[in-house]
């Protein structure tokens, strides 16, 4: 058993793989992540998501050098018919069109899309349909902070890398 654990630690070794935080707070995905700046985004959707980034991002006092611009599509659309022609079901889409700025240059280092939805039951209580409406849209933004943050973090790592 000790034999194949170290075998399997040696095998994993070997293929490159290395943690996209390390380097604690002076690693390059940290020194990325505490210079980004995000500007408000405007709506409900836009709010949700620049405070679920923010909360994402370490907390910093210093310089931000980057700018991350964000623009939201966030859509709602029924399916699923009744026999009385009402709708069963929504389908919320919340995508995102994202790109991390320098600020002193103006250059794009990363133009992207994230994309995320969610399925609601449309039941008799507007109230429920409404706030399950909301919860939805609050569990997007984050989906949608965090590959943001993730894709950001592997770009750091990669030109660290480089």
């Amino acid at each position: 058993m000790k034999r194949a654990a170290a075998l399997l630690l040696l095998l994993m070794a070997g293929c490159g793989l290395q943690p996209v935080y390390s380097g604690g707070s002076q690693g390059p995905s940290a020194t990325i992540l505490t210079g980004i700046d995000v500007p408000v985004i405007p709506e409900k959707s836009g709010y949700l998501v620049r405070q679920a980034l923010l909360d994402r991002l370490p907390d910093a006092s210093g310089e931000r050098r980057y700018k991350l611009i964000v623009k939201l599509d966030d859509s709602l659309s029924g399916f699923g018919v009744r026999g009385d022609d009402s709708i069963s079901r929504e389908r919320r889409q919340l995508r995102a069109r994202w790109q991390l700025v320098e600020d002193t240059s103006g250059a794009v280092l990363i133009d992207a899309v994230a994309r995320s939805d969610a399925g609601i039951d449309i039941v008799s209580s507007e109230y429920a349909v409404i706030a399950a409406e909301n919860a939805a849209l609050e569990r997007l933004s984050e989906e949608i902070a965090q590959q943001i943050i993730a894709r950001v973090a592997l770009f750091a790592r990669s030109e660290a890398a480089r």
